[in-house]
């Protein structure tokens, strides 16, 4: 069921119970072989109305056993950069391109993110967030454009299916490259700018 057929279907029901139905769905989810090899399944959190949504590539090894997305080391970064931009997650709501970890923590195989995707097209518009922070290249190509290039295209903004969609380098790459965080402290100012502007 795509996303408009999904709102279509719960017209009327209480937002809660739209979350909730979605999320049961997505738990039984065998659209790939990735729900084989997890621990739990890492559905998204947040604030369920936000205006701002921060969307990565998939969860990794604490993700995978805790159920939330961004918790490790990657996820005490980008706690940081909400921080530095005067917000945290109770503001925000993030989610992954995909649900359940990739053996050793891989890129996902465009087959996985296709499978999954009717998952993020229906929390998009649960959510309905006037902007969308992809964070790094996999997630920027899933939901800009397929040849998106980030170190060339990061911090700017394009607009894709009526909504403005920016992409920021992904926490772990500033983890292994820490060159590329003036860049990225960079890109949370206009993310910023743009959010306060709402």
């Amino acid at each position: 069921m795509g996303a408009s057929e999904f709102e279509e279907s719960m017209t009327g029901s209480p937002l809660s119970d739209r979350w909730n139905a979605l999320k049961t769905e997505c738990a039984n989810c065998r659209a790939c072989a990735l729900c084989g090899g997890r621990t739990n399944l890492v559905f998204g959190v947040g604030n369920e109305q936000a205006e701002l949504m921060f969307i990565g590539e998939g969860p990794g090894e604490q993700e995978d056993l805790q159920g939330v997305p961004f918790v490790g080391p990657a996820g005490k970064l980008l706690d940081s950069m909400l921080e530095m931009i005067d917000l945290d997650r109770s503001q925000v709501y993030i989610a992954n391109i995909v649900k359940c970890r990739p053996p050793h923590n891989r890129d996902p195989k465009p087959e996985e993110m296709t499978a999954c995707r009717p998952w993020l097209e229906r929390q998009i518009a649960l959510v309905n967030p006037k902007l969308i922070v992809c964070l790094g290249r996999i997630a920027a190509t899933a939901m800009i454009r397929a040849d998106f290039r980030i170190t060339r295209e990061h911090g700017q903004w394009f607009e894709v299916n009526g909504r403005r969609i920016l992409a920021t380098f992904h926490p772990s790459a500033l983890l292994r490259d820490p060159a590329r965080r003036p860049e990225a402290f960079m890109d949370l100012r206009e993310i910023r700018k743009e959010f306060r502007a709402l």
